[in-house]
């Protein structure tokens, strides 16, 4: 990550961050136009094709197309999908077994989707498959013991997931959005380190927490402090040359 990632990026990210509830277009503008940045220090995107895992409405794969990359989004809602308003700017799949056929994509991307899907890290191995070799993966989460873990039910999220729905439920008079065990799943900073060095497929290019400095980095190498403390994981991987038998 580049020393750009610095302090009055992260304040930036922040103050972005607080308004997702008031201004969701403002906030994922935000943060498409930060994470393309990021992304553009391993790869170009000019006329590459990149694959949004859980793209929804588009955001992510606005920016890319912005800065020369042929994107295309894959989602298990139409509905979200149908917020694009390109034709042929998605399609309809799940992040569990993408609708691609083997090392097809030069990205492939996915932001804060890993922890919505009851088996994370089957969709990881999906993104590796589908990206051709020397490709590169950038995945991103929110791991369940920072702060916002538990994103709308944060920070009742401590006191355990189905805890922290039925508080929710109390102070706002409605169910959650995201339903621990059905659409919102526990994943850790950990998980994606041992999954990142198990998966032979590929070489683990880079990690680093997503909204924060620079210098904040070497808190990864600290276990159990770093769940509490990293906020949101990103990885970004290459896929390596297939070994020749």
């Amino acid at each position: 990550m580049s020393r750009r990632a610095d302090l009055a990026r992260s304040i930036r990210l922040f103050r972005a961050f607080r308004s997702e509830q008031s201004d969701g277009d403002g906030y994922y503008t935000t943060l498409a136009a930060d994470t393309a940045t990021l992304l553009r220090q391993y790869t170009d995107l000019a006329d590459r094709l990149v694959l949004d895992v859980g793209g929804g409405p588009g955001y992510f794969a606005t920016e890319f197309r912005r800065h020369g990359a042929r994107c295309v989004c894959v989602d298990v809602d139409a509905g979200e999908l149908a917020g694009q308003g390109a034709p042929g700017g998605g399609l309809l799949g799940s992040a569990l077994d993408l609708p691609l056929q083997d090392s097809t994509v030069d990205v492939c991307f996915s932001s804060n989707v890993l922890e919505h899907v009851p088996e994370p890290w089957r969709m990881a191995s999906e993104m590796v498959r589908v990206t051709r070799p020397g490709g590169l993966v950038f995945l991103a989460y929110t791991n369940w013991l920072s702060p916002w873990g538990g994103h709308e039910t944060s920070p009742w999220h401590y006191l355990g997931g189905h805890r922290a729905a039925q508080k929710y439920q109390e102070k706002y008079g409605k169910p959650p959005k995201n339903h621990y065990g059905l659409s919102l799943y526990p994943v850790s900073v950990a998980d994606g380190l041992r999954w990142a060095a198990r998966e032979r497929q590929v070489e683990l290019v880079d990690a680093f927490p997503r909204y924060l400095p620079w210098w904040y980095r070497p808190m990864l190498k600290v276990p159990i402090v770093r769940e509490f403390a990293t906020w949101n994981l990103v990885l970004v991987l290459r896929k390596r040359p297939p070994r020749r038998p």
